[in-house]
């Protein structure tokens, strides 16, 4: 679909809380925010990386209240829209998304497992209802088949999503894998077609433009990669092989690149890079969200993090179930033989 301009959606300031423990600042967020409304991405978003009304005990709280964060951003973005990540189990619409509206969020991304866009249908009518775009956002997205992610996503489009987004939230896709299930929803949606890729396995790119390939008209990257794991499609990598395929999208590369910069600048601490974890995380379709908490528990109780991912896999554990990583750890800390006194010497 080159002829058609493809919608570039920065969720740095969002699924880059993961990368820094939810600890990003009103500076930051300002900063980065001013250099994106300059990049012309159609949209920035921000907040807890697991979304609106999210920051707590159990999933990481965040070092600045929500109202805060979404009001520094939205004083700085004029073009640029203002989107939000809605998880029905955290958000709720009298509270969280009411908040948002009043402070001037343009887009609402309401997400749900790949399994259950039942749960999205109340929050989507009252985005919709208030006059605000929604889109429909399916995550863990390789545990389900094209067919089942397409009857789910004609679910969330019955309630009015505007867009359907597939996250691959545990950046266990493969290009093959994304061309089908992108190309059978573009081809049987009646509303835009989005992907949303993680670095886990280092195809981020790779996946991303096998996306646009098959009718995919939104895509997400953040500046440097800055997300969970081993981050997402880098924006400036993307727009500049956007650039040189020929799709045409509002993101002025230059300005991108600039972005990128002061991001590596602003978040030079935490920016995601590719290690054992992150790469065991993709294999065993682990969210990739849950690395830094695998790491701490790992190291807590004397285990490989990397087979606390591989059977956070085999239970096929999702975000929000966070108090099972702690579990798992605890029970191969207990497999685990029992250290041997040394033998005297003679």
């Amino acid at each position: 679909m080159k002829g058609q301009r493809i919608i570039v959606t920065d969720p740095t300031l969002r699924d880059g809380s993961h990368a820094c423990s939810h600890r990003i600042t009103v500076e930051q967020i300002r900063r980065y925010a001013t250099a994106a409304e300059a990049a012309r991405v159609d949209f920035l978003e921000v907040g807890h990386g697991n979304g609106l009304g999210a920051s707590s005990l159990q999933v990481g709280l965040s070092l600045v209240p929500e109202e805060e964060m979404l009001r520094s951003a939205r004083a700085c973005l004029k073009e640029t829209g203002l989107s939000v990540h809605v998880m029905p189990g955290f958000a709720t619409v009298k509270r969280e998304i009411a908040r948002a509206l009043d402070i001037g969020v343009d887009l609402f991304r309401v997400g749900a497992h790949c399994t259950e866009a039942d749960l999205t249908q109340r929050h989507i009518g009252a985005v919709r209802n208030s006059g605000k775009e929604a889109w429909g956002i399916l995550m863990m997205t390789h545990m389900a088949s094209k067919d089942v992610l397409l009857e789910e996503s004609k679910k969330m489009q019955s309630y009015g999503a505007q867009g359907i987004v597939l996250m691959d939230s545990a950046g266990a896709a493969v290009p093959d894998d994304v061309r089908q299930k992108i190309g059978l929803l573009a081809d049987k949606l009646e509303v835009p077609v989005g992907f949303h890729a993680h670095n886990n396995l280092g195809l981020s790119i790779a996946n991303s433009l096998a996306a646009l390939e098959v009718g995919a008209r939104i895509v997400d990257g953040t500046a440097r990669g800055f997300g969970a794991g081993a981050g997402n499609a880098p924006l400036e990598l993307l727009v500049a092989v956007m650039q040189r395929q020929g799709y045409s999208a509002r993101a002025d590369l230059y300005k991108v690149l600039d972005a990128a910069e002061l991001a590596a600048q602003l978040f030079a601490e935490n920016l995601p890079v590719s290690n054992a974890d992150t790469i065991v995380s993709g294999l065993a379709g682990v969210f990739s969200g849950f690395a830094k908490p695998v790491q701490r528990a790992a190291k807590q109780l004397g285990v490989d993090s990397r087979d606390i991912f591989f059977e956070l896999g085999r239970r096929k554990v999702v975000g929000g179930q966070e108090d099972l990583i702690l579990e798992v750890a605890n029970e191969l800390a207990r497999r685990q033989p029992s250290a041997q006194p040394p033998t005297p010497s003679a």
